[in-house]
Formats: structure tokens, C-alpha cells, sequence
């Protein structure tokens, strides 16, 4: 869940759910957040996926924003770095940490504000979260750049 402050900084609380049986991803993620899917005021969006092999499990990762409990215990990014593979037919990075798939959800919410106006409206509403993402470049998340000479 993330927020953005008048300065341009990030933090993020993190939760965690596994949906019910017949219960969707997405209702999931609304149920721990406390946020109905009428809310026009929230974006609830996955942002990605990984692959836990020590678990045999697929992580879904999603943003909510923003977080629907400003005042709740957050984590400050002083970074945002989104890890990335070492090869172009390699894409899972060898390690990845939090604040990475956190920077990866801030980069997708960038792309976003400019590309889906229902997301960029919404966002929009919320003065520091729309300027912190437009700080940001507004493409994919981990988009390879040609490196060719």
C-alpha cells in the first residue's frame, strides 16, 4: 500500500493474503485493504508476479494507492531500483528484495498514470502521488532499452 508525500518521497506499508477458496486475487487484495471495488477514489492493480521455488508458489504483487491508512507504520524507499534479470532470455532476477518489487509497483503505477485514463483520473485526485509519478518515466516497468551500438 503506498503513499507519496509533497517532496516526492515513497513509503509503503506491506500486507500479505491468501484468497479464500472461489475467491478472487483482486477481491483478496480489496478485503485486507478495506477498499470496495466501487471505491473511485483508490487504484487497487497487480503489478507483477514471481515465482518462489523454494515454496513451489506464484507471488501476485499488487498496489494499492493510495494506502488506505495514511497514518499506519510505513516503510521509507530512499531508492527506487527495480531489480532485473542478468540476460534478455533470463528475466528473474538471481535476488530481489521488497523495496524492489515496490519500485517495479511505483514504475507500473507510472506507466499507468499516463496510459489508462480510469487510473490516471483516480490518481490524479491526490496531489503528491500524482507529482511523485510524474517524476517518474512513464515506461513499463522493466523495460529492456536497446543497447546495440
Amino acid at each position: 500500500m503506498l503513499l507519496a508525500d509533497h517532496e516526492g518521497s515513497w513509503s509503503y506499508r506491506r500486507a500479505a493474503v491468501a484468497p479464500f477458496t472461489g475467491e478472487a486475487p483482486d477481491d483478496g487484495v480489496r478485503r485486507i485493504s478495506g477498499i470496495r471495488a466501487d471505491d473511485p477514489s483508490r487504484v487497487v492493480h497487480s503489478t507483477s508476479w514471481r515465482y518462489l521455488p523454494n515454496l513451489g508458489q506464484v507471488v501476485l504483487t499488487y498496489a494499492v494507492c493510495p494506502d488506505p491508512e495514511p497514518e499506519a507504520t510505513r516503510i521509507t524507499l530512499d531508492d527506487l531500483i527495480i531489480a532485473r534479470g542478468s540476460a534478455p532470455a533470463a528475466p528473474s532476477p538471481d535476488q530481489i528484495e521488497e523495496a524492489n518489487v515496490v519500485a517495479h509497483a511505483i514504475q507500473h503505477l507510472a506507466f499507468l498514470q499516463t496510459t489508462d485514463p480510469v487510473v490516471g483520473r483516480t490518481l490524479e485526485q491526490w496531489p503528491a502521488i500524482a507529482m511523485a509519478l510524474g517524476a517518474r518515466s512513464p515506461f513499463p516497468a522493466g523495460e529492456l532499452t536497446d543497447v546495440r551500438a
